[in-house]
């Protein structure tokens, strides 16, 4: 029903947004990429409106494709719309499908609320959906991916502190040893 608004952000708080709209304030659920809307500026959000018996709640993402992987989720039987941006916050999108493919469950159950059989239903689910079957959508990335994870965790940085590293090095340093010292680089800055 709402697919989409862009207006001025009037407040943020830790989960949402409230964005005004022509002068209507809309509250919106937002996924962690828009951890970066600030107070006072503009700003274009993909919406989900999501109804339920006793409440409409907005749903905000920054990019298509997350919203996408949004309902993807919340398709799936007993995911709802905050477990779905719960493994949002988890990784980008193309972390997330590379997992998939892969069959990585252990990705997924490192999320607050999600457990081994409900991310496994998640793969199964998906996997169709999205097209994956048997085939492997970069999955020796994926795996460099997680031992980085792994070894920025062993170094003492929390799991959040790992996963905000990864996504920022480019895409264009490839390897393990690379990919982990440019990690390293950027914590120094």
């Amino acid at each position: 029903m709402i697919g989409h608004l862009e207006g001025k952000v009037l407040f943020k708080g830790e989960r949402y947004v409230v964005l005004d709209v022509g002068g209507v304030g809309y509250k919106i659920f937002v996924s962690a990429s828009s951890k970066n809307l600030s107070i006072g500026e503009s700003a274009k959000l993909w919406t989900h409106l999501h109804v339920k018996e006793d409440a409409l709640e907005l749903y905000g993402f920054l990019h298509q494709a997350e919203l996408e992987f949004f309902e993807s989720l919340i398709s799936i039987s007993g995911i709802g719309p905050r477990s779905a941006l719960g493994v949002l916050a988890l990784a980008p999108v193309d972390s997330l499908k590379r997992a998939i493919s892969s069959g990585d469950t252990s990705y997924l159950t490192k999320i607050s609320g999600i457990g081994r059989k409900t991310a496994e239903k998640i793969v199964l689910e998906l996997k169709d959906k999205m097209g994956f079957g048997k085939a492997s959508f970069g999955g020796e990335e994926f795996k460099e991916d997680t031992d980085i994870l792994d070894a920025l965790i062993a170094l003492d940085y929390s799991q959040r502190e790992a996963r905000e590293m990864l996504q920022k090095i480019p895409s264009n340093i490839r390897g393990r040893e690379k990919r982990l010292k440019e990690a390293l680089k950027m914590r120094e800055k």
